[in-house]
């Protein structure tokens, strides 16, 4: 096995241990093998946890499961269904909003909000 993603784990390891989660408890609650756990914290595992075991994480771990899905290279599959739905302007606007920073894209999220209210 090969190192994929240290990052993911070495995050889970440490959220689990602030959480006063032994390896073998964490596991029975995210319903996966101790094994299997000890090797995603690890960032031995060849592809990352499926998106439902990483909200599983997120939720007993309490931490947001965008976030986590983003750092195990999983997108939620609300985003995915989006994209597609849109499969020429989505990506467009992901790329035009590729470099601004998080105040433009929170300005960018709140115009798109209020943009969605006055079609109501």
């Amino acid at each position: 096995m090969s190192k994929k993603q240290p990052a993911f784990g070495e995050l889970i390891r440490e959220k689990r241990l602030a959480k006063g989660h032994s390896l073998r408890k964490f596991a029975e609650l995210i319903d996966v093998s101790p094994t299997y756990l000890s090797l995603v914290e690890q960032g031995k595992v060849e592809s990352p946890p499926t998106a439902e075991r990483v909200r599983r994480m997120a939720e007993v771990l309490g931490e947001n499961p965008d976030e986590l899905m983003s750092l195990a290279g999983r997108m939620p599959e609300d985003l995915r269904g989006i994209i597609q739905s849109e499969p020429e302007e989505m990506p467009q606007l992901l790329r035009a909003a590729k470099g601004l920073t998080a105040d433009q894209l929170k300005a960018l999220s709140a115009q798109a909000k209020r943009m969605q209210k006055e079609e109501q």
